[in-house]
């Protein structure tokens, strides 16, 4: 399929009990980035346009949808399991290093928010990664609550915890899961409610390019995610790491993701201006340099 001037391919693999599909974009430089998109992003509107741009420099790419995602196997829908994304990657990566174009030490992972959080336990795990990237990654769950607390009224949490409460007890008997949107007005039930969420469809989705979006998300799954704290795991990540920190980030504080890039062995930290979604926006051009120069350096150059 070519997809403007880009060639990709439709390609499955296994993870767990289901099957995984992602797009493949071949490459000519041995090179290979492993990217998954945010909260419930499909990996069209999570990963096209970064996706287009590394592949223009001669990178491979894998660009895939989570379990129970996107066009990827596995039930209940718009469920997210940590575990099981982490896991995810991890046979993504082990795909990807089956690939006839690609080198396989040097396959790098990508995660932009709560993917980007992964990054850290999945690259601590894989000492033979040859880079990792992290950009606006949702590095401390814990330590991002106030942010979110700030913008959400008394009765729009009670309303939020009850109906994630609902989901984890339907879901023990087999009931479908309850369904929130991703971003919504302070007041509203929601995963996010902070003002910059509401640029997610602007930055990933304009004039709605990308219809099939389910911009949805199990109660219990948003609630859950408030408590991940992935960046314990940078002080062990091995290959080379970089942090990619929004300076106005008002869904990920950017604070937590500085700290675990400069806790990383070999960790680089770089700063852009702008909220959570620049690096699809304002910042765009300038992410798009800071993370091909990291890539050509540690993937190609050493």
């Amino acid at each position: 399929m070519r997809y403007n001037c880009i060639v990709r391919e439709k390609v499955y693999f296994r993870s767990g009990n289901d099957r995984c599909a992602a797009w493949l974009y071949p490459g000519t430089n041995g090179g290979c980035v492993v990217m998954a998109g945010g909260l419930a992003v499909a990996k069209e509107p999570g990963t096209d346009r970064l996706a287009e741009r590394f592949n223009e420099a001669g990178f491979s790419v894998l660009a895939f949808d989570f379990r129970r995602l996107g066009e990827s196997g596995g039930t209940p829908r718009q469920v997210v399991k940590i575990g099981d994304q982490q896991d995810d990657f991890r046979a993504a990566v082990g795909f990807a290093r089956t690939l006839p174009e690609v080198d396989p030490p040097k396959v790098a992972i990508w995660g932009f928010s709560l993917s980007g959080g992964h990054v850290f336990p999945v690259a601590a795990g894989d000492p033979k990664l040859g880079a990792a990237i992290a950009v606006s990654a949702l590095a401390d769950g814990p330590a991002s609550a106030p942010n979110g607390f700030r913008h959400t009224t008394p009765l729009s949490g009670l309303r939020i915890t009850g109906r994630g409460v609902l989901d984890a007890l339907g879901g023990l008997v087999g009931r479908d899961p309850l369904l929130v949107p991703l971003a919504g007005e302070k007041g509203t039930v929601a995963a996010l409610t902070t003002p910059d969420s509401l640029n997610g469809p602007r930055a990933l989705n304009p004039g709605n390019r990308y219809p099939d979006w389910q911009q949805e998300v199990s109660a219990w799954s948003a609630l859950r995610i408030g408590m991940y704290r992935p960046a314990r795991d940078a002080s062990r990540v091995e290959c080379p790491l970089l942090v990619v920190a929004t300076e106005q980030d008002g869904v990920a504080p950017p604070k937590p993701l500085i700290r675990a890039g400069e806790r990383a062995p070999r960790g680089e930290v770089a700063r852009i201006p702008g909220g959570h979604y620049a690096p699809f926006l304002e910042g765009h051009e300038r992410a798009v340099e800071v993370q091909l120069e990291f890539l050509r350096r540690r993937l190609l150059d050493e």
